[in-house]
């Protein structure tokens, strides 16, 4: 009987305790106040609320109570409630495609985006772990150290997932704050660090105000209000000086563009609705081809955008004669969206430039694939797969950076959500692109915030790479951005719109960010994953030194 009672007297030492670690670990309620206050004020950073200034102080509440918290358990938690609640509230709309067109009800589309979301809250939840080990290894001045960890994680999560999606950098892409600007002066450091690096700079700016409401004194507000100056310092520097004056049109080396938004519906299309939206494309073009002032250019180019209409420019000689007739008599090169055979099977989601004597010239095939958009990220031999691919359908992937030729210029064109991956533009801007085109079809996600959201990753590309952008959507929101990532001429969503633009030969020079990537991303990384085996190795020694 005493044996027995040996034997379970540990173990029911141990659950008392286990019980108590959990209990202890639960974040108390002010400590999940902070940290879902800090997700709604980061939120309400982010289009369309766009209080941009709030991401600059939108973090401090949660560094605070990571600051402040016993457990790194606990830390762990307030990072997942963070992000559960900042991706839902800014990713909800993914929700809208499963509602409108999956049949899916709303009372389910709602909790399963949950799943995802949640995997994804996984980042943060790690980084402010990290950050509470070492600011309890390290003391409070650890802090400073939160950009580089949040960074890190931040460029884990979009290697992991393919999920990089409104990084906190983003939320600075529309505006100026500078009274002698025209362009977004936040995000130059872009041209150095990518996202990432102005992600960093904000992040650096909360730590330096949550450190001061963590430990209050003189010394430390003062350390804080210099990190705050520094930041400051850099957002200036980094910024141009001068803005350009607007050149006159050279007619002979300018290249004319026309964008057009035809506001294809979503719905699927009978042939005689087919004809009647591509005789819509063409009309739409012609308007602006007439213009008197629009004939006298040398190399004129029609975008099409990218387009729920299926076109299949090599598998429909009718629309390879449309297009065909239109170049040869309006002497202009069109750039459409189409779906391009493969070889073994399959198809390409495509970029075609047919020229002014109505001949293909180039081809680019979409590299970067929407995932459960364009192609299924499931082995084929789980249950249910199959069915999953035919009501998404599944495309090929491209391989090559072709670019398209425009006279004396070169193009480099990305399709869709290309937008949200920094290396693409990078690639095009190195393999000698002199203006960047990206075509989109928003319409599927609806009248929602990610409208603007991909829109601000257009602008990132333009200043990372500092190469203009054309950016021609069906349905919403086309527009041009300068090198600077100055926003123009945009067009109002779920409208029929025409843009006319021109681009020329600017300078062929490159960034730090084109020549070098992620590479201050990789450094973070690098940084993050030393510090934290420094402090596993201290707690070690100090482990081996106690009798």
């Amino acid at each position: 009987m005493s044996q027995t009672l040996a034997a379970t007297a540990p173990e029911e030492a141990r659950r008392p305790l286990v019980l108590t670690f959990f209990r202890e670990s639960i974040p108390s309620r002010w400590e999940v106040a902070l940290a879902a206050g800090s997700a709604i004020l980061l939120i309400l950073a982010f289009p369309n609320f766009e209080f941009w200034w709030l991401a600059w102080i939108g973090l401090v509440p949660l560094l605070f109570a990571v600051a402040m918290t016993s457990r790194n358990w606990t830390a762990f938690v307030l990072g997942l409630i963070w992000g559960t609640i900042f991706f839902y509230g800014t990713c909800w709309w993914l929700t809208y495609p499963m509602i409108h067109y999956g049949g899916v009800s709303a009372w389910l589309a709602y909790p399963l985006l949950l799943l995802p979301i949640i995997f994804v809250s996984l980042f943060p939840a790690l980084a402010c772990t990290s950050i509470s080990l070492i600011i309890k290894r390290f003391g409070a001045a650890a802090i400073f150290i939160a950009p580089i960890i949040w960074v890190a994680f931040d460029w884990l999560r979009g290697a992991v997932t393919g999920f990089d999606w409104n990084a906190l950098g983003y939320s600075q892409a529309f505006h100026p704050w500078m009274i002698w600007s025209d362009h977004p002066a936040m995000i130059q450091a872009a041209k150095v660090g990518g996202v990432h690096a102005v992600t960093f700079l904000i992040v650096l700016t909360s730590a330096a105000i949550a450190l001061t409401l963590a430990q209050r004194g003189r010394r430390t507000f003062i350390v804080s209000a210099a990190v705050v100056l520094v930041v400051t310092l850099i957002i200036v520097f980094v910024n141009p000086t001068t803005q350009e004056a607007s050149p006159a049109f050279d007619f002979t080396k300018d290249t004319l563009i026309v964008g057009v938004q035809p506001n294809v519906p979503m719905a699927d299309v009978s042939d005689r609705g087919y004809r009647q939206l591509l005789d819509r494309h063409v009309q739409l073009s012609q308007t602006s081809l007439s213009a008197d002032w629009a004939r006298n250019f040398d190399h004129r180019l029609v975008i099409w955008p990218e387009s729920p209409m299926n076109f299949s420019y090599s598998r429909d000689p009718q629309l390879q004669n449309t297009i065909a007739n239109f170049a040869q008599t309006n002497h202009t090169s069109v750039l459409i969206n189409s779906l391009e055979p493969v070889l073994n099977g399959g198809s390409y989601n495509s970029a075609i430039l047919v020229n002014e004597q109505g001949q293909k010239v180039a081809q680019y095939d979409k590299i970067r694939l929407m995932p459960f958009g364009e192609y299924v990220p499931l082995p084929r031999w789980l249950p249910g797969s199959g069915s999953v691919r035919g009501l998404v359908g599944e495309f090929t992937p491209g391989s090559s950076y072709t670019l398209m030729p425009l006279g004396a210029l070169r193009a480099g064109v990305f399709i869709c959500i290309e937008a949200a991956h920094p290396e693409v533009a990078r690639r095009f801007t190195n393999e000698g692109a002199d203006v960047l085109i990206n075509i989109s079809n928003d319409g599927y996600l609806g009248p929602t915030a990610v409208m603007r959201q991909h829109l601000a990753n257009a602008v990132f590309r333009a200043v990372e790479n500092d190469r203009d952008i054309i950016r021609v959507t069906n349905s919403g929101i086309s527009a041009y951005i300068n090198s600077n990532g100055a926003v123009s001429d945009t067009t109002a969503p779920f409208q029929e719109a025409v843009r006319t633009w021109t681009i020329s030969r600017g300078g062929s020079g490159s960034t730090f960010y084109s020549r070098h990537g992620d590479v201050f991303a990789y450094g973070c990384a690098l940084i993050t994953l030393g510090i934290i085996s420094a402090t596993f190795m201290r707690r070690r020694k100090v482990s081996e030194a106690r009798p």
